[in-house]
């Protein structure tokens, strides 16, 4: 058996057993562990570990853990709010740029002759009853229009996966056309667009599913542009990805983009008299505070 379930009293004895400091006191380390939990908690106290059996820095604060908690939530909350725009943005753009290269064809990405045919071949995996049933505006359209396989562009691509999404660029035959949709964001490389693209994935699915983000590392190096700068040249790090989406959302809304901006760095200049927060944020995440 991997482990056993312990009580609050029980978690708490053992975090202070290895060395942790309950500076907010016993009775709000209770309240907290019963709110967010020991298991998910644990993945904000790594960093202070010292050794195998999980033993802390000497000097480790209960206080210093919840709120590494609370910067990795806040974050996420404000760059949800840019990853949302930009997501809808990418569906709007690939949706009128393909569509009104083939408007004889409004289920274009169900068409060999615009897409790979690896693509169409598997596509009818993820259009299935599961999906139409799921997804009003398609199961009513199949309502109006039963001989139709598919819907139109313009409706099946607002309800597939973010990732399927990717799937449909990256498989259109038309080398051309890709490069268009790129351009609009200001790429003149399709590959860097796409590695920007999987860039907003990845941390797209971290913030929409509560994931760890303050410790997150790309799986694939960021594409080097002339677009920024990458701090001490970490082409993986949280803080070169944010930068990869506030340049989608430059794109979109300068203003947007503008007001994204400030609240990250509000929000890491907030732990400013807070050296252990200040510490991780530089190491873990990779922010340089601009200097005026």
């Amino acid at each position: 058996m991997a482990g056993i379930a312990t009580n609050v009293k029980d978690q708490i004895q053992k975090l202070t057993d290895r060395g942790m400091e309950l500076d907010w006191g016993m009775e709000k380390a209770e309240e907290i562990l019963l709110d967010v939990g020991y298991y998910r908690l644990g993945f904000y106290w790594n960093p202070f570990e010292i050794d195998d059996n999980h033993n802390f820095e000497k000097g480790t604060k209960f206080s210093n853990v919840v709120q590494l908690y609370y910067l990795d939530v806040d974050l996420k909350n404000i760059l949800n709010k840019a990853l949302n725009r930009i997501e809808i943005n990418l569906r709007t753009q690939l949706i009128y740029i393909v569509s009104n290269e083939y408007p004889q064809f409004p289920t274009w990405f169900a068409n060999k002759k615009v897409m790979n045919s690896k693509f169409v071949d598997e596509f009818p995996k993820y259009y299935n009853e599961k999906f139409k049933d799921k997804n009003k505006p398609i199961k009513k359209h199949h309502v109006n229009y039963p001989n139709d396989i598919y819907a139109p562009a313009w409706k099946t691509l607002e309800f597939l996966t973010f990732g399927s999404v990717y799937s449909i660029f990256y498989s259109i035959k038309d080398e051309k056309l890709k490069s268009k949709v790129a351009k609009y964001y200001g790429f003149n490389s399709v590959k860097t667009f796409l590695n920007f693209f999987q860039t907003i994935i990845f941390i797209r699915n971290i913030c929409a599913h509560s994931g760890l983000l303050y410790d997150s590392n790309t799986p694939k190096e960021i594409s080097t542009t002339p677009f920024f700068k990458f701090n001490n040249n970490n082409k993986h790090s949280l803080d070169s990805a944010i930068k990869v989406i506030l340049y989608f959302l430059e794109k979109i809304s300068t203003d947007r983009k503008s007001i994204i901006e400030k609240e990250i760095e509000a929000l890491f200049n907030s732990y400013e008299n807070n050296e252990v927060l200040i510490k991780i944020i530089a190491k873990k995440i990779g922010y340089v505070k601009k200097i005026d």
